[in-house]
């Protein structure tokens, strides 16, 4: 199949913009996707990238100086990740780490259609490793994070203080 633009500049194609007739002809066919449109990216000013990345380097300097917790407080039962990540917030009274938040709700949504959907989590991982999953997970996020990736995202996502925990630990 003849690709009607490079590898570097294609779009993602939701398979239902395809028509069924579409979709059953030769695979000699050629789908023009050059039609569909891409959203355009949000204008930023150079002092609003700056001002964020600013706020992301303070924050990723900020949750390097919380010790990641070398004792365990309890086993704690829990049925997603992201309960499991609320509970260790409130036990440990620590924030976890923007990128640690968001990786534990795509865990949550790559269990949706699996055959362990309606199992709690718990009954499938063991609490204790998920939990010490979730630490070394938190430990990579706060000491390796670039805070110019972290800017990056939350560039792009303007919900993202969504996944900013406003829990403040004594230091």
């Amino acid at each position: 199949m003849k690709r009607p633009i490079p590898w570097s500049d294609q779009l993602d194609v939701d398979v239902d913009v395809i028509s069924s007739d579409e979709s059953s002809s030769s695979s000699d066919s050629e789908i023009d996707i050059s039609t569909f449109q891409a959203p355009a990216p949000k204008e930023i000013t150079t002092s609003e990238a700056g001002s964020l990345i600013k706020r992301a380097e303070m924050y990723q300097e900020y949750m390097k100086q919380i010790p990641i917790p070398t004792h365990r407080g309890s086993v704690i039962p829990f049925t997603t990740w992201m309960g499991l990540g609320n509970s260790i917030k409130q036990l440990y009274g620590q924030p976890l780490h923007f990128l640690t938040n968001v990786q534990l709700k795509q865990w949550d949504r790559l269990r949706i259609d699996s055959e362990d959907e309606d199992k709690p989590l718990d009954t499938i991982i063991h609490p204790c490793k998920a939990e010490a999953t979730i630490w070394l997970l938190e430990e990579v996020h706060r000491r390796t994070a670039s805070h110019y990736h972290v800017a990056k995202l939350w560039e792009s996502d303007p919900m993202h203080h969504a996944f900013v925990d406003s829990i403040f630990p004594q230091l």
